[in-house]
Order: structure tokens, then sequence, then C-alpha cells
């Protein structure tokens, strides 16, 4: 059994009961070949929760100074997690991400880049859009719903993966697609909410 492995039962014996946490739309996640999971960001415990929940290993981007961070930093690392330098272009994180969807991994992003401060959808990042279009992985829009409050029910909704072709052919901006994926977020927020 790998670590993440390992890590990923653990912290689902905590998680799932705890918050009562169910996956809707499993149907919707491929099952192999690249996917960029494109999830809204509502709390600093997202990235485990779609990691528990998602029926693959999920890889992040991570900000930097978590790996400088004494037994922490391995463990980030060690989940599938890796350093980007945050309010810049770091070609490096990018090649990477890149990296890990030729591969056929999933490679999971919150694209308003932070934690919404309401818990409404914010605006995203042309990070996404980048991926989406110079990938080719299927991208799967991620709802997290519900408070992460103790017995109350937290919800994590897979929706349907985005058609790429078209938008590729048109050569839409990296901006355009980010926005054609957040709306498609709102519609299940909106949906399951």
């Amino acid at each position: 059994m790998s670590f993440y492995q390992f890590a990923k039962s653990v912290v689902s014996g905590i998680f799932k009961p705890l918050y009562r946490i169910e996956a809707l739309g499993l149907e919707n996640f491929p099952k192999e070949g690249g996917v960029l999971l494109c999830a809204n960001h509502i709390h600093n415990f997202d990235p485990i929760v779609v990691g528990i929940m998602a029926p693959r290993p999920v890889h992040y981007m991570a900000k930097e100074e978590l790996f400088s961070v004494p037994v922490l930093g391995n463990i980030v690392r060690n989940c599938n997690a890796f350093p980007v330098k945050r309010g810049m272009s770091d070609r490096e994180a990018l090649r990477k991400g890149l990296n890990v969807l030729k591969e056929g991994n999933v490679l999971g992003l919150f694209p308003e880049g932070h934690r919404s401060k309401t818990g409404e959808l914010g605006k995203g990042l042309a990070g996404a859009g980048f991926f989406a279009l110079r990938s080719d992985a299927l991208v799967v829009p991620c709802a997290i719903i519900g408070p992460y409050k103790s017995l109350k029910k937290l919800k994590v909704i897979y929706g349907k993966p985005i058609p790429m072709e078209e938008l590729k052919q048109t050569k839409a901006s990296a901006e355009h697609v980010t926005e054609l994926i957040m709306s498609e977020i709102h519609k299940l927020i909106k949906e399951h909410r």
C-alpha cells in the first residue's frame, strides 16, 4: 500500500463520518486518462475532501511555503502535491502540471486560486483554461457544497466532462475557457445546494 492510499484510508475514516460526506456524479469521473478536476474552494480542507472522495489519486499544486514546514512538507509531497510559487507565473509548476495530465493522471485545481471568504463562487484564474487547452485531459467540474460542521452533510458533486474540441479549434483564450469551467461549477452548486 502506498503512502497516498494509507493516508487516504486513515483520513477517510475520520472525515467521512465527521462531515457526513456524500459523493454524487461518480459516474461522470473518467476511469482512465488525464483528468483536470476543477472545484470551488470554500475551506482549507477542500483538497483533502476532494482527494478522499475522488475514485482516483489526485495530484495538486500546493503553495511553496508548505514544503518547507518540518514533517508537513514530507506528508504533502507524499500525497502527490508539488510546489507552486504564488502571485507569479511559475513555469516549472505549469510544466509539472501538464506532465501529470500527459501521464494520464488526475490534476486537481481550485481555479479561484484561494479560498472564498463568503462561500460564494469567485472569479477563476486563467490557469485552469491554460491546462484545459494545452492538454488532452478531460475537464471535470466539481462542486463542494455544505458547511464544514460536524454531523452536517457535505456534498462533493462531479459534473460531466466539459467538451473542449470546439474551444481548441477556435483558439479560445485561457480566460474564456476558465469562465466556462466556472459557469459549469456554478450550475452544479445551484442544482445541488
